[in-house]
């Protein structure tokens, strides 16, 4: 039997989905939830512990109480100031160390997740504890890129591997050559309502999610959900471009026929290294 799970829970579905794997299988679950970023009111997650972001001395003596080995980092966090953070002493010596690692998301995960493996914990990957998330390659649903859609896609691949090298984000939108918008602190959905303003007449533009260059596939990879599906739609693009097994998509066959009737495609691109 696989040792018992913590989840340090953000935002969104992954970390109920997570759960629920843990319990098909058997294996027990310690869900430590981030206040202000997993879901508190009306949410189904079932939360053993509340945390603040920055109360990293709580958090560890929370997972080492609970008896967990492995950890998963899982669901969305936004970035906060180092204001609304106020660490506590264990978290503000991390700062100090890691310095101006801290100012990007990969750079800070991975700053993060070797503290915790230096307290003795084992962060593992979202995928290796529900396996079948990761996005294959080619069409999802009956709709696929034309000439027009496959000209964007190559010119956001372009662009978030330029956006991904500097660790700034990992989505950018474009329509018909031209870059709608790119992805920073804002998120994915603010980034697709924020295009769907600037869109231009003619055939709709495409949203492509990449992971970043060298990116550790533990945490933080590319995700595309229902939600994604329903913004894209509403902001008038053509559809979703993601790349195939780095990228985390829940509930694949559901989307797939959501995106099919709202006239949408979804591809899982094979992106070379």
């Amino acid at each position: 039997m696989p040792p018992k799970l913590g989840i340090i829970a953000g935002g969104g579905d992954l970390p109920l989905r997570l759960v629920e794997a843990c319990r098909s299988a058997g294996r027990e679950v310690f869900v430590l939830g981030l206040e202000g970023h997993a879901d508190r009111d009306g949410g189904k997650l079932p939360v053993d512990r509340w945390s603040r972001l920055g109360a990293a001395g709580a958090m560890l003596d929370a997972l080492r109480q609970a008896g967990v080995r492995d950890i998963v980092l899982a669901g969305r966090v936004r970035r906060p100031s180092l204001a609304e953070l106020k660490p506590d002493w264990r978290a503000a010596r991390l700062f100090a160390r890691i310095g101006t690692r801290a100012l990007g998301d990969d750079g800070l995960l991975r700053a993060v997740t070797s503290e915790l493996e230096s307290e003795g914990f084992r962060v593992v990957a979202t995928q290796d504890v529900f396996r079948d998330l990761l996005t294959p390659v080619g069409n999802l649903g009956t709709h696929g890129p034309d000439g027009q859609a496959e000209a964007d896609i190559a010119r956001g691949v372009a662009v978030v591997r330029a956006l991904g090298s500097l660790d700034v984000g990992q989505a950018v939108i474009v329509q018909q050559g031209i870059v709608l918008g790119v992805e920073a602190i804002e998120g994915t959905d603010a980034l697709i309502d924020r295009c769907g303003a600037l869109r231009r007449d003619g055939p709709g533009g495409v949203l492509i999610k990449m992971s970043k260059p060298g990116q550790d596939v533990r945490f933080d990879l590319p995700t595309v959900g229902a939600v994604t599906v329903e913004r894209c739609a509403a902001a008038g693009l053509r559809g979703i471009a993601v790349e195939a097994g780095k990228s985390i998509m829940l509930d694949r066959e559901a989307i797939a026929e959501l995106a099919d009737a709202r006239g949408l495609f979804i591809v899982g691109l094979e992106v070379p290294q």
